[in-house]
């Protein structure tokens, strides 16, 4: 074992007894937005920092899953290393990382499963059979939840077992090897390679490798089905994330250090500058690129991530500065249940309730939208309101659940 215990979490996390206050902070302001772009009004109307990149590039948006892997990376090493600290040993740490890593994914797996059945047309009149056949056939086996699971089975097995040089050793190669995976060997259908195997999405060597795995003949194509023929959480893809994931693991290691808190905030606000530097100006050569989890992508993302979470940190752990954090706690305590809950409500009233208008069948959504908002309001505010009507309904039912001092524990 190579993890210690938190030496600094009284230093830390002296507002909430032993909770880091800014990580829940960070954690709840990206459900929070979360839960905004994911849930428009109407998807064709859509503010440009709300929606993705197309391919290369960034918004915004691109930075809520990696912050999700940061996060997630952090938590690993603070939770493993107090869990020795309370005498755990081996066997029962190694157990509870598969099992939370088994869960999570069992978790995405429904989400994607619910409700059981296909919600399209699968015949000229197909019944409740057809369509639980044809759900089970296309069933996306990646998604977002899987990723995290993995990634954190990853991360959690790399912080029991190797020591932090180790890691940031296994950081560099796994980020030097996807470039060289990507640019430098020939994609096996073009025979492409350079900017040009990054430059469509179908046709890059993820892609590829996403149909081999995942496209299963007569066994369903278990792809995205938005994408079909590559999936934004494949299997290639991921090997990057889980870099994501260890800058937080290492992150997670500085902010639990002896070092006097200032000089902590202080190193991680400078480090992230660099990592923002660096990334940017691998760029160039390796676009950024949110749907390939690129290792520009990579760097960029961690180093936005560390300067806001030191922000936070110098907000409210040094200066004291907590009076506005109550919104974002509300989230962040309970990330998980808000994710599986709102997910839940979300394929109800944007796929499955569907109601009559003027003779056309539309979601209970898109009724509520054009109804109540859009009647009035141009289209892109009229679908933002709804986005920040559903955070608002999520975050009250998730008040209730803080008050009461439920958490949601894998």
């Amino acid at each position: 074992m190579t993890l210690p215990t938190v030496q600094g979490a009284s230093t830390i996390a002296a507002i909430d007894g032993n909770r880091l206050i800014s990580l829940d902070v960070f954690r709840g302001a990206t459900v929070a937005a979360m839960l905004l772009v994911n849930d428009p009004g109407n998807w064709t109307a859509i503010y440009w920092p709300l929606d993705h990149a197309n391919w290369h590039g960034w918004t915004p948006t691109d930075l809520i899953f990696p912050f999700f892997l940061f996060i997630v990376g952090i938590t690993t090493h603070l939770s493993l290393s107090n869990r020795m600290g309370r005498g755990e040993g081996d066997g029962q740490l190694r157990n509870q990382v598969l099992r939370r890593g088994a869960i999570i994914f069992a978790l995405g797996l429904f989400l994607n499963w619910f409700p059981g059945f296909d919600l399209g047309h699968v015949a000229s009149d197909p019944g409740l059979a057809e369509r639980m056949s044809s759900k089970l056939l296309h069933l996306r086996i990646t998604g977002v939840l899987q990723r995290i699971a993995v990634v954190y089975v990853v991360t959690g097995f790399v912080a029991l077992y190797f020591p932090p040089r180790f890691q940031l050793g296994l950081l560099s190669v796994l980020l030097f090897s996807y470039w060289a995976i990507l640019m430098l060997l020939p994609v096996p259908d073009t025979g492409a390679t350079g900017l040009a195997a990054i430059a469509d999405k179908p046709h890059t060597l993820a892609a590829w490798i996403d149909r081999g795995a995942l496209d299963w003949g007569s066994w369903g194509n278990h792809i995205w089905s938005e994408s079909k023929t590559w999936d934004p959480e494949g299997p290639l893809s991921t090997l990057p994330a889980i870099g994501t994931a260890i800058l937080g693991l290492l992150t997670g290691r500085w902010i639990a250090s002896s070092v006097p808190l200032p000089r902590r905030v202080l190193f991680l606000f400078a480090a992230g500058l660099v990592a923002i530097a660096i990334g940017l100006a691998w760029d160039y050569v390796f676009p950024i690129n949110k749907k390939l989890w690129t290792s520009s992508f990579v760097v960029f993302t961690g180093g936005i991530a560390t300067s806001l979470l030191a922000l936070l940190m110098w907000l409210i752990e040094l200066r004291g500065s907590d009076w506005w954090t109550h919104p974002f706690r509300v989230f962040g305590v309970n990330p998980i249940l808000a994710f599986v809950a709102s997910d839940l409500s979300a394929i109800l009233i944007y796929r499955t309730f569907i109601v009559a208008k003027n003779g056309n069948r539309i979601s209970i959504e898109q009724w509520f939208n054009d109804t109540f908002l859009g009647s009035w309001l141009p289209d892109k505010i009229a679908s933002l309101d709804f986005a920040i009507l559903f955070v608002l309904f999520w975050w009250g039912i998730m008040r209730v659940v803080y008050k009461r001092g439920i958490i949601l524990k894998i």
